[in-house]
């Protein structure tokens, strides 16, 4: 029996980020650049690159609890955005995970309104579909705006609950605010989130004809024809062939694949596979298990080429090169009991074959 394709999300960039709100409002949105925000009684993570001990930029901030789970969960990724570092790899990336409970938060946003004086009344109108107390499900599965059933993707006005995210108040417990002089800082947009599938029906494949013209090109070969031909097997010369077309065919099929939506920014499939940019390494198939319980670790989102060019900065001298970023979490998504600092998680870091392509 053929395995089911697991849903996939895509991250597209929304609206700007006006000031620097606060409270709940701010970390059930996901979003791209600015600074990190706490969840409630745990500190936001704020890393340094180990190749040049500065602190890291936020590349983008993920809001991803799980069906079943009692916990508000956010994934943070970071990158060294110093033009040395910029090629640096997995020393210069940074993926962290924090939780709280959703009763704890619910408990410090009553005490908060009480001492404020403030009316109890919802921040945003539709606040339970970002993944807030729903009925009890079998185990964790991965949910829709990187929180919910898949199905309402289509009824949800992403963008709506977006602009609405601006609340002042503060949430008792939340960790203060990184001065804006101590980390670097892209330029803040929320993200909204729609099903693949929603574009794989409709969208036009010529961009990726554009990009095989270009490709073929410029290696002087045949996808198509390449893509037909078994690849040999045996041998140090024919190995070595094998390497070479492997490669094209990953890469062809990746863009292939993106072309249907050239403007992702974010694959989110908890548990699905990544749509690898070149050949996955031992790394890849064979993630270390979670440092901290030892289970295995899982697929959970990727980074996309499209990014690259959205993290912007006043600063012009800030930016990052990648081909894709995979994240993969901890499978029981573990949480110590009263832990108040992040946990790290392990980003792979696939470098892009051939940048101009992307532009």
């Amino acid at each position: 029996m053929a395995a089911v394709r697991k849903p996939v999300l895509l991250g597209l960039r929304d609206t700007a980020v006006r000031g620097r709100p606060t409270g709940s409002g701010a970390w059930t949105a996901s979003k791209l650049g600015g600074l990190p925000d706490a969840l409630p009684s745990v500190a936001a993570p704020r890393p340094v690159c180990e190749r040049c001990r500065q602190p890291l930029a936020l590349v983008v901030q993920v809001y991803c609890p799980l069906e079943g789970s009692p916990f508000h969960r956010l994934l943070y990724v970071f990158a060294c955005p110093r033009p040395r570092c910029s090629m640096g790899g997995a020393r210069s990336w940074k993926v962290f995970r924090s939780q709280c409970l959703q009763t704890r938060e619910k408990e410090a946003q009553d005490a908060q309104k009480q001492e404020n004086g403030l009316a109890a009344e919802d921040w945003c109108e539709g606040a339970d579909d970002w993944g807030s107390d729903s009925e009890e499900v079998p185990p964790p599965q991965r949910t829709l705006d990187f929180g919910n059933d898949p199905h309402s993707a289509k009824d949800t006005d992403c963008t709506a609950q977006l602009r609405d995210l601006h609340l002042q108040d503060t949430v008792l417990g939340a960790a203060p605010p990184v001065s804006p002089g101590l980390a670097p800082q892209f330029l803040p947009y929320y993200m909204c989130v729609v099903d693949e599938d929603d574009y794989r029906d409709f969208v036009s494949l010529d961009h990726a004809h554009c990009l095989l013209r270009d490709y073929q090109q410029k290696e002087g070969m045949d996808m198509e024809q390449l893509l037909s031909q078994s690849l040999p097997g045996d041998g140090d010369e024919k190995y070595e062939k094998t390497t070479i077309k492997s490669g094209d065919k990953i890469f062809y099929k990746f863009m292939k694949r993106i072309a249907a939506c050239q403007e992702q920014i974010l694959r989110y499939s908890w548990s699905g596979e990544p749509l690898f940019l070149t050949c996955p390494t031992s790394e890849i198939t064979e993630p270390p298990a979670c440092s901290y319980c030892g289970v295995r670790r899982i697929f959970e989102f990727q980074l996309m080429p499209a990014l690259v060019s959205m993290l912007r900065s006043t600063n012009l001298g800030l930016s990052v090169e990648f081909g894709t970023i995979l994240i993969y979490t901890c499978e029981k998504s573990c949480w110590p009991e009263n832990c108040q600092t992040p946990m790290e998680e392990l980003c792979i870091i696939q470098e892009d074959p051939d940048e101009p392509l992307f532009k």
